[in-house]
């Protein structure tokens, strides 16, 4: 999926949300621990109920690898619903791979052709040549990590050199002669609030993921007043605050009926932003 069909698919639907698919067997309504597939049985319930109301999905690949093959089995069987089922909905693989070329050569390939996903979360702290490989193919997207949302974010994110630039700003800067706005985006925490300010100003025109509304603290009215751009730029993550919002027979309405809320809200500040 490129840019313009990324930025249609969100002015059409009024929804900039994206569900994260972080299924946990401890987690998820214990009726459903009786079937043979409960990971699937639960994604494919989340996904049915929540699709109208998104633009994204984005499964966890540690909540997959956890269950060994059975998982990345179900992970390997979402995806594929989702292509057949949800063809314009954006797939983000949150697998956060980066390592030297030859090895992010094999992550890229992993990912991007044999599972077929739209996106990929990287690490970038080995530098150009451990990003470059996920670049290579067209209409995907490297989404790397920025500035992110957990309390450890402080022992190197923020830190400074002797000019004042922070890492994560570093980051940003030099990770534009890399990529574009076209297959490069960024996670930015949307705890980090008026930080997507500094945020905007090294990276104005890439999409922004955002994790971290709803079950973490993160407000979408900061992240919207400080982060959106002129096409939105934003694709908002909640995971827990919808997948888990109810644990019995009626997990999958539950879920709807929260994801149809983030949407409108969504839709509301579309409007405010003239979109």
């Amino acid at each position: 999926m490129d840019r313009k069909q990324l930025v249609n698919e969100i002015l059409t639907k009024r929804t900039f949300l994206c569900v994260g698919l972080d299924t946990d067997l401890k987690k998820v309504p214990q009726h459903l621990l009786e079937g043979s597939e409960p990971i699937f049985t639960f994604n494919k319930a989340i996904i049915d109920a929540t699709a109208e109301y998104c633009v994204a999905y984005k499964p966890n690949l540690a909540f997959y690898e956890a269950f060994g093959v059975k998982g990345l089995m179900a992970f390997e069987k979402t995806i594929n619903y989702l292509k057949k089922y949800y063809p314009n909905h954006f797939i983000i693989a949150d697998a956060k791979r980066g390592d030297i070329g030859n090895t992010s050569a094999m992550y890229a390939r992993t990912f991007f052709e044999e599972y077929d996903v739209d996106s990929l979360t990287v690490a970038p702290y080995m530098g150009e040549d451990s990003v470059t490989p996920f670049l290579g193919y067209d209409g995907k997207w490297v989404i790397l990590l920025a500035l992110t949302s957990n309390k450890g974010s402080h022992d190197f994110q923020l830190t400074a050199d002797a000019n004042g630039e922070r890492l994560f700003e570093k980051v940003l800067r030099t990770s534009q002669q890399w990529g574009t706005p076209d297959n490069m985006m960024y996670v930015v925490g949307a705890t980090q609030g008026k930080m997507f300010e500094d945020i905007r100003r090294v990276a104005p025109d890439h999409f922004l993921l955002v994790p971290g509304v709803g079950a973490q603290g993160g407000s979408l009215e900061e992240v919207c007043r400080y982060g959106m751009n002129s096409d939105c730029g934003l694709l908002v993550n909640s995971s827990r605050g919808i997948i888990y919002a109810s644990n019995g027979t009626d997990f999958d309405v539950v879920a709807g009926q929260k994801a149809k809320e983030l949407k409108e809200q969504m839709d509301a500040v579309l409007k405010e932003h003239g979109l």
